[in-house]
């Protein structure tokens, strides 16, 4: 296994053996690091591939640079998870969620609008930008899937046939735990709700299509939270 290089560079589209870095990870390389013809940088496409690269020509503006090797498939987990989550209210409590969540290992996130969301719209390009940072920040090779906002019923709906484990987490005590629950080396879905809980109507549907109620604790948790919980149970539960 390779040594991972400190400061990693995102590069999704790596093509043969000559590249040029976009203009951000450039700035960065050249203005920041001061790094100069000759030095040596990783990067990552974001799909597994881990590369070690040569500088060719420092440029702020876009620097080419030259793959030395290469490592596809870089520290894969043999699981996979999936996280449906309200947006909040207020939004930089969503982007924390999506920052920790890709430093303990997430692989899909899907933005869901609930009867008692009380957020619908959500900006792509700066929710990007911090999954981005986050992989590198974590040493990590995997950029998780963000999803378009949906609606929960389409989500719902969508997720017939598939071969997930699938849960809803609820406030309620009454529920079994989702450590208690949930098996290792699967792939799963787990719904996080709004502020004010998913409607029962909404937990109705879930359930009527596979998904199992689980409890996250007896706390009551506000929804990144709760997101970042559930996150770190599945990865304890299968790094064990």
């Amino acid at each position: 296994m390779p040594v991972l290089n400190m400061n990693l560079y995102y590069l999704p589209d790596i093509s043969g053996e000559i590249n040029i870095l976009p203009k951000e990870e450039s700035h960065h390389l050249i203005k920041v690091m001061r790094s100069n013809i000759g030095d040596h940088i990783s990067l990552v496409d974001g799909n597994g591939g881990y590369y070690k690269a040569e500088i060719i020509t420092p440029d702020p503006q876009g620097s080419t640079v030259k793959v030395i090797n290469q490592q596809q498939n870089f520290n894969k987990r043999p699981y996979y998870l999936h996280i449906a989550i309200s947006p909040t209210k207020n939004i930089s409590r969503f982007e924390w969620f999506l920052e920790k969540a890709t430093e303990i290992g997430i692989d899909e996130i899907t933005p869901l609008e609930c009867q008692r969301s009380e957020r619908t719209r959500i900006k792509r390009d700066r929710l990007d930008k911090i999954l981005i940072s986050a992989m590198k920040q974590s040493l990590k090779a995997y950029l998780p899937r963000l999803r378009d906002i949906q609606k929960f019923h389409s989500f719902i709906n969508d997720q017939k046939g598939w071969g997930y484990s699938k849960y809803l987490a609820n406030g309620g005590q009454e529920y079994p735990h989702l450590f208690m629950e949930k098996n290792k080396a699967e792939k799963t879905i787990i719904l996080i709700g709004p502020e004010g809980d998913f409607t029962p109507n909404e937990i109705e549907l879930a359930v009527n299509n596979g998904f199992k109620v689980v409890s996250l604790g007896r706390s009551r948790l506000r929804t990144e939270t709760a997101g970042i919980v559930a996150c770190e149970i599945i990865n304890i539960l299968n790094e064990q």
